[in-house]
């Protein structure tokens, strides 16, 4: 076997190692989550609101709190992300714009969450004293997921070939016409992965919540936009943390953590069925 050969069979064999490696811890984290979640687990935990210091009921207004949480969010952001990635990857023409505005939306990517909590107390909860409530959280947590909307919608609008763009302008469309019926259609499974991604961001976000909308208990869910709400994340972080009996506040605490994967899981598999709809 020639010398290239040989490096190309190394390299592939450690990345087969690397990605099976990968799979299984994977799988071992979600199948300790599952093993340790499972004894409370039922329909009562799902549907019951918590009594008695939250070690008893069930978790139904941490996961009303929770959908409606990602629901706000990803309908702020989504419709901005778009349009700006619309912007930057067909009508931003001076160069140096088009590279601060990508420079600033990979700096934002990367600021940690607790100073997106911090930026929404200041911001939405004082200044403009929305307070602490279900409007201040969604929009902190949709600044939080606004460049990754953004980044994901210019490079599948830069991804579409060319010669559409071209096909169209030779029967007479006009540029908006163009991106809005034959670009943006063609982008939409790229821009699809990117609510997907954002609906995991949200559901599990714990710190960006934290100064802006969370409650340590509700007692009902007669929720609005004014309003504190529980949440998933942080129900998760209060029984982990704190307890009249740790060990029963633990188990809380790892079926509250089955309960958002599945959610998840089936927000995903549902946003990924319209990403494979609109694909085929």
């Amino acid at each position: 076997m020639p010398q290239k050969s040989k490096i190309e069979a190394y390299v592939f064999a450690f990345a087969q190692f690397i990605s099976l490696l990968v799979f299984i811890l994977i799988l071992s984290i979600i199948l300790f989550i599952v093993w340790q979640g499972i004894p409370r687990l039922n329909l009562d935990f799902i549907f019951k609101n918590p009594f008695d210091g939250m070690m008893k009921g069930g978790i139904f207004p941490a996961i009303v709190g929770s959908l409606l949480l990602i629901a706000l969010s990803c309908t702020i952001a989504f419709p901005l992300g778009v349009f700006a990635g619309i912007y930057m990857a067909e009508y931003s023409e001076i160069r140096i714009l088009r590279y601060i505005t990508r420079i600033m939306t990979q700096n934002l990517a990367g600021i940690p969450s607790i100073v997106f909590g911090l930026f929404g107390l200041s911001i939405f909860v004082k200044w403009f004293g929305l307070g602490v409530s279900l409007l201040s959280g969604s929009l902190t947590l949709a600044i939080l997921i606004l460049p990754l909307i953004i980044k994901t919608t210019e490079e599948s609008l830069k991804a579409v070939d060319p010669i559409y763009r071209l096909t169209s302008y030779s029967l007479g469309a006009s540029k908006i016409r163009t991106i809005f019926v034959i670009v943006l259609p063609m982008a939409m499974p790229g821009i699809i992965t990117s609510f997907i991604l954002s609906i995991g961001r949200v559901a599990g976000e714990t710190a960006a919540i934290l100064f802006t909308v969370v409650a340590f208990y509700t007692p009902n869910v007669n929720y609005s936009l004014d309003s504190q709400v529980m949440a998933l994340p942080y129900h998760i972080y209060v029984m982990a943390t704190s307890g009249i009996d740790l060990n029963v506040s633990r188990e809380i605490a790892f079926s509250t953590s089955l309960v958002l994967l599945l959610l998840i899981i089936i927000l995903n598999t549902i946003a990924g069925s319209l990403r494979l709809r609109k694909k085929g």
